[in-house]
């Protein structure tokens, strides 16, 4: 197959038992893509969206990376394994309290929405090049620095003893397994991650996701028309449009005089070219450019 030069977004489904790399790699070959990357990682044992950029898209990758991730949680109570999720062998069980889905609610209800959460050692976070999870199978525990997360709901969905289910919503960088173990402490018990599906990337909430073999079925122009525009993933990003006089130059990388508009980063457009890229605008009434795209490749 000819290799060709695409732009935008692909909503992957990906399954279980697929990296996220090579679940890329999968559609790259399928599309006859040039340059594609995804936005944030699914381990094998968890399936759900994976957004694919391809071309210009891969520039604002990042924008999908700090965004908002929205899950689906089966965590298994009166269990634990070493690695928080199937990954490894049970090494522990408790017999269960009598609870009821009322209890597992209020445990919902009650997590801290805020709080600084101290990565796993079964996680692919790098010390002095090596991942932390090579450590944790040679028997090697390593300080890890807390990071900050914001929970923004959880819902209970199923329960069903021992497991239970919930959709979660929360910032980037929160490790679910962690929550997983959190919540059955709170609950005065052990557990450990049995199930896990993304939902959801902010803005991508609603949007349709495609499996690989929903893909194979399609004729090459069929799976063209799925993909989203080139700047899809910044819906949330004010929108300015930028004067004709001033295109030529910001296209150039120069920062351009603009009529008032409040501070703040923007996408730009421009007449009959579309989505020109990122810009911030700065109290000077200047409009510096941040990210840039390389040609036309989205209309307006």
């Amino acid at each position: 197959m000819s290799v060709t030069d695409l732009h935008g977004i692909l909503l992957l489904d990906k399954p279980l038992g697929v990296s996220s790399a090579g679940a890329v790699a999968r559609i790259k070959r399928l599309f006859g893509a040039r340059k594609a990357g995804h936005t944030g990682s699914l381990d094998p044992l968890a399936s759900g969206m994976l957004p694919i950029c391809f071309g210009e898209a891969t520039k604002f990758g990042a924008q999908l990376l700090d965004a908002d991730k929205t899950y689906r949680v089966t965590v298994r109570l009166g269990e634990r394994t070493p690695s928080a999720d199937r990954e490894s062998a049970v090494v522990e069980r408790r017999e269960l309290p009598p609870f009821c889905a009322a209890d597992l609610a209020h445990a919902l209800d009650e997590f801290p929405r805020r709080s600084e959460q101290v990565p796993p050692m079964h996680s692919a976070i790098k010390q002095e090049g090596r991942p932390l999870y090579e450590y944790a199978r040679a028997g090697q525990t390593r300080e890890r620095l807390p990071r900050s997360i914001v929970i923004h709901e959880m819902r209970l969905i199923d329960w069903h003893a021992p497991d239970f289910s919930f959709d979660v919503r929360c910032t980037k960088g929160t490790y679910i397994r962690v929550l997983a173990e959190d919540l059955a402490q709170r609950l005065g018990t052990i557990g450990h991650l049995v199930g896990l599906r993304r939902l959801g990337v902010a803005p991508f909430a609603d949007e349709p996701q495609w499996t690989f073999e929903a893909l194979d079925s399609l004729l090459p122009e069929e799976r063209l028309r799925l993909l989203l525009p080139v700047d899809a993933a910044l819906r949330d990003w004010r929108r300015l449009d930028l004067p004709a006089e001033g295109v030529n130059a910001f296209r150039q990388g120069q920062s351009v005089s603009i009529p008032v508009e409040r501070p703040g980063n923007v996408r730009i457009y421009a007449a009959g070219l579309g989505f020109l890229g990122l810009g911030a605008v700065g109290p000077a009434g200047r409009l510096v450019p941040l990210r840039l795209i390389s040609a036309a490749t989205n209309r307006a």
